[in-house]
């Protein structure tokens, strides 16, 4: 995906991408196409990028094991400013083009931003029991019928102090 910026007016600008997720180089769990919506900003002697970023992917829900599938969504902001890279430049959304420099490439960002929309914990539902632990039916379906109140015998001193502890 790239963007010609040497013969954009200076302004707002729109740009819409539609494409596969395997001219990226994702692989699973990501499947089918993903959409990048762009605002450009082109300013004198520097481009505000704002993009939109919608993609599906599958998981296998962390509770549960059910496979589901999910649209994930990212949004981020990037700066372009013409000229050389300070030395000390620790700046992370802020990318140093050439006097030259006739486009913009977007492949290395989106395929960055989409792997960090991957949740750290996948969910089929946000209110998903997961699976019982004595017999490992599944709780979203419905109840298994396990006694679950039953307290370890090796937490009962720390249950008595507990006890002593709230009766004073």
């Amino acid at each position: 995906m790239k963007i010609k910026i040497s013969s954009l007016s200076d302004g707002v600008h729109n740009f819409n991408f539609d494409e596969s997720v395997e001219e990226l180089g994702l692989e699973e769990p990501f499947h089918g196409n993903f959409k990048v919506d762009v605002e450009l900003n082109k300013l004198h002697n520097q481009i505000i990028l704002n993009a939109n970023l919608t993609l599906n992917a599958n998981f296998d829900c962390d509770r549960c094991n059910k496979n589901y599938d999910d649209v994930l969504t990212s949004s981020y902001q990037m700066v372009y400013l013409s000229g050389t890279e300070p030395i000390d430049n620790g700046a992370i959304n802020i990318i140093y083009l050439p006097f030259d420099a006739d486009k913009i490439e977007l492949d290395n960002d989106v395929r960055d931003y989409a792997l960090l929309a991957i949740p750290m914990k996948k969910l089929c539902k946000e209110d998903c029991k997961g699976l019982c632990s004595n017999c490992g039916k599944n709780l979203i379906e419905g109840d298994c019928g396990c006694e679950h109140n039953t307290v370890d015998p090796r937490w009962l001193p720390l249950n008595e102090l507990k006890n002593k502890l709230n009766n004073n």
